[in-house]
C-alpha cells in the first residue's frame, strides 16, 4: 500500500500573491533561490537515503539485524555475508537517518551495537502489515531509476517506454504497493459499496475476470474473498503472468485456489467468458490509466460481462481538476506518471496518453464512449477510488 500522506502541501504563491515572507530571523524568503536550493537539497537527501534503504533490503541487512537483535558491525556482516567496514558505514548512516538506533554512540566503532526498532522492522519487512512500505523503496529506486537513461531517450524521441523495460523491481514494487489494499481494504469496499455484486459472487457458478492482473495478487485476493467464484487473471506481460502463476503455486493448498484460479497472457478481448453467462464482475485495478487504448479495453470488459454484471475500476484518487496546490498524494501520482505510467501508455500507438492522474471526468468520458455508465465511489482512501461501470440501456 502506498504511504498515507495525511497533510496536503501548503499552497504555493501564484500571480498576485503578497510579497514572500521570511520564515524567521535570518531565514531566506520562501521564493528565494536559496530557499528553493534548500528544498531541492532536502529532496536529494531523501532520495539518497531511500537508495541506502534499498541496499538494506536487497542485501538482507534489515533481516540480519532483526535476527541478531542489537549487534555490532562485525556481527551483522557475518550474518549477512558482507564486508565489516562497508556494513559499519551503512549502519552508521542508517542511524543518522533515524532508521536504526545505537547503544553507546561514544564507544569505539567496533563495539557499537545497532538495533532495528520493531516498528521500523514491521514497516520494512512484514509484507502482511498494512504499514509495509518496502515496495515504495524498491519501485522507484530499483525500477524507475534503473531505466532513467532509456527514459531520457524515450522523451527525446517522442515515444513511450514499454512496461517490460522496467523489469522485476518495478513489477514487484507495484504489486507490493497494492497488496495491502487488496488484502485489507478491497473486501470491505466491495461488500460496503457493491452489496448486490457481493451477494451474487457468493453463489456457486459466479465468476470474476481480473483484467491487467499483474502479479496476480488481486486475483488471489478476489478468490479468497469469494470462495464460490471462479477467478480468471489476464495480463499482456508474460513476466507478470509467470509471477502470478508462481504466487498461485505458493498459496496454501488447503485454500483450494488452484481449482478456481486461472491465469493467461493476452488482451482483454481474448479472455472469453466464464461459460455462456459471462462474468459476474470484471475488474481492472490500478491499470486503465497505463493503457494505450483504454476505451477499447472498456469495450472488451463490457462484452465480458454477463447480464446484470458490472465492471469495477480502481484508479488513483486525484482531484476533479488540476491545481498547483496539490496534496502530497497527487504529487506522488504525477511523479509516477512522468517516470512510468505515461511513457508505458505511449509505448503503443495510437495512444490515449492518459497518465496516472486520470480524473473522474476522463473516466466518465472513456466509459461513455465504451457504452458504459459510471458511478464514482469514494472509499476514503488517500490514494485510490473505485468506479462502478454498468452497461447502458
Amino acid at each position: 500500500m502506498a504511504p498515507a500522506f495525511r497533510n496536503p502541501s501548503p499552497a504555493r504563491p501564484g500571480p498576485g500573491s503578497p510579497p514572500a515572507r521570511r520564515n524567521g530571523p535570518g531565514a531566506p524568503a520562501t521564493d528565494s533561490p536559496q530557499a528553493f536550493s534548500l528544498r531541492l537539497f532536502g529532496a536529494g537527501l531523501a532520495s539518497a537515503e531511500l537508495m541506502t534503504c534499498y541496499l538494506g533490503l536487497e542485501l538482507g541487512l534489515y533481516e540480519a539485524l532483526r535476527r541478531t537483535g542489537p549487534a555490532t558491525a562485525a556481527q551483522v556482516a557475518q550474518e549477512s555475508g558482507l564486508d565489516t567496514r562497508m556494513v559499519r558505514e551503512w549502519l552508521e548512516q542508517q542511524t543518522c537517518a533515524g532508521v536504526l538506533t545505537v547503544d553507546a554512540p561514544e564507544a569505539q566503532p567496533e563495539t557499537r551495537r545497532f538495533t532495528l526498532p520493531p516498528a521500523h522492522a514491521e514497516a520494512l519487512l512484514d509484507a502482511g502489515s498494512p504499514h509495509w512500505i518496502a515496495p515504495l523503496v524498491v519501485m522507484p529506486i530499483g525500477g524507475m531509476a534503473a531505466v532513467l537513461p532509456q527514459l531520457v531517450e524515450a522523451y527525446r524521441g517522442r515515444r513511450g517506454l514499454p512496461y517490460a523495460a522496467y523489469g522485476e523491481a518495478l513489477r514487484g514494487g507495484q504489486a507490493g504497493l497494492n497488496r495491502g489494499v487488496f488484502e485489507h481494504h478491497l473486501p470491505g469496499w466491495i461488500s460496503g459499496h457493491l452489496p448486490d455484486v457481493d451477494a451474487r459472487l457468493r453463489v456457486p457458478g459466479s465468476s470474476i475476470a481480473d483484467v491487467a492482473c499483474g502479479s496476480g495478487l488481486s486475483t488471489l485476493a478476489l478468490a479468497r474473498m469469494f470462495p464460490d467464484a471462479e477467478v480468471h487473471g489476464l495480463d499482456l506481460d508474460e513476466a507478470s503472468i509467470r509471477d502470478a502463476e508462481a504466487n498461485l503455486a505458493a498459496a496454501d493448498p488447503a485454500e483450494g485456489l488452484a481449482d478456481r484460479v486461472r491465469f493467461r497472457t493476452g488482451e482483454a478481448g481474448e479472455a472469453g467468458s466464464a461459460g455462456s453467462a459471462g462474468y459476474t464482475l470484471v475488474c481492472v485495478f490500478d491499470a486503465l490509466h497505463d493503457m494505450s487504448a483504454p476505451v477499447d479495453v472498456l469495450r472488451a470488459c463490457r462484452r465480458l460481462m454477463g447480464p446484470g454484471g458490472a465492471v469495477l475500476l480502481m484508479e488513483p484518487s486525484v482531484g476533479e481538476r488540476f491545481t498547483p496546490a496539490a496534496p502530497d498524494s497527487e504529487r506522488f501520482h504525477y511523479a509516477v506518471s512522468v517516470l512510468h505510467c505515461l511513457p508505458v501508455g505511449m509505448s503503443r500507438t495510437p495512444s490515449a496518453a492518459t497518465g496516472t492522474v486520470m480524473r473522474p471526468e476522463t473516466v466518465r468520458a472513456y466509459a461513455a464512449e465504451a457504452g458504459l455508465d459510471t458511478r464514482v465511489i469514494d472509499v476514503g482512501h488517500p490514494f485510490h477510488r473505485l468506479y462502478r461501470l454498468t452497461a447502458r440501456r
